[in-house]
């Protein structure tokens, strides 16, 4: 049976019946056993999260309690649709690492001569912060150790031991650590600075903010990461480095066009194309946070084209761009 027709109002009723009764007779009540994950926190206190699902239906209108067997318990159904409703039920697990984590953590192992660390070091300490600011797990799917410095100390753990020169047996862990890892032994003076570059981003709360909904143009497996190719489409999105680039171009061009095939807007489109390019940022943020944006960094694209750029990581420097556009 499903939970689509749960409501807030529901489930707080049989909140009150669990504090009510107390937590033992209310599952003996309805013959629901403890909970093994997935409570409820609600105003200081934790409940049974299948439980009072089951029990919330008796206080629709029509409807009756529901019995344990009736309906699946976890992850999928009770715990996503009382999170819908408002309710706070972390999950069991921490969400698995994404690659801007995975960097972070790496960066930190090379600097400590990729020798693991403990979880009581005060470098570990201070990513476990820096980790719990990013924003690419919800609140919602967060657990209570979400990021905390024994689950840091651990991923030290994973990516020391699957170094090449580790002499003993390495650990499991997602195929991301290991990725990172060998593009920080390929690269370590790039990917320090790609790290670098993250720890200021992160200090930034606005960043912070527009990082969140990832855009569509963006890709999770970036060698940048997603926080700071979040800033770098922000800031080809500048609509004052736009005008001013444009304006730049049209004191030498009758029309403005692209750069790498040509392509003019106006002439295929007419008055509707008039003006119409977008924007490309040629440096990696890494490479260029340090400095104010140049109008010589930027080049005007067709929709085509800067798609092209983007499409797949590593991107396109503009010479290999307009190589590929040249007719």
């Amino acid at each position: 049976m499903g939970l689509g027709e749960l409501t807030a109002e529901s489930v707080n009723a049989a909140i009150a019946e669990y504090d009510e009764l107390g937590a033992d007779a209310f599952l003996s009540k309805y013959g629901y056993g403890p909970a093994p994950g997935y409570l409820i926190h609600y105003d200081g206190k934790l409940y049974d999260s299948k439980a009072i699902a089951g029990v919330a239906y008796g206080y629709i209108p029509g409807l009756n309690p529901l019995g344990s067997a009736e309906f699946s318990g976890g992850e999928a159904s009770v715990a996503r649709k009382l999170r819908q409703l408002g309710f706070r039920v972390p999950p069991t697990r921490s969400p698995d690492w994404v690659r801007d984590e995975v960097i972070l953590a790496c960066d930190l192992v090379a600097q400590n001569g990729w020798n693991y660390m403990s979880a009581d070091d005060p470098r570990v300490v201070k990513l476990s912060g820096l980790l719990q600011r990013l924003p690419f797990h919800p609140v919602e799917v967060r657990g209570d150790k979400f990021r905390n410095t024994n689950g840091v100390a651990r991923k030290t753990v994973d990516i020391a031991m699957h170094h090449p020169d580790y002499p003993g047996k390495t650990t499991k862990s997602g195929g991301i650590d290991e990725v990172v890892l060998h593009e920080f032994l390929d690269d370590p003076t790039g990917m320090h600075a790609i790290a670098e570059a993250m720890r200021r981003s992160i200090a930034d709360d606005t960043v912070i903010e527009q990082s969140a909904v990832p855009s569509e143009d963006e890709d999770d497996g970036a060698r940048e990461g997603r926080l700071l190719q979040r800033r770098h489409f922000v800031r080809e999105r500048d609509k004052k480095l736009r005008r001013r680039k444009i304006a730049e171009f049209l004191k030498v061009h009758d029309r403005v066009h692209c750069q790498a095939c040509g392509f003019d807007f106006e002439a295929v489109y007419g008055g509707r194309g008039q003006g119409y390019i977008e924007v490309h940022h040629t440096l990696p943020l890494h490479a260029a946070d340090e400095r104010q944006t140049e109008l010589t960094d930027l080049v005007l694209l067709c929709a085509n084209c800067h798609r092209i750029v983007h499409n797949k990581s590593p991107w396109l420097t503009f010479d290999e761009l307009r190589a590929l556009a040249a007719p």
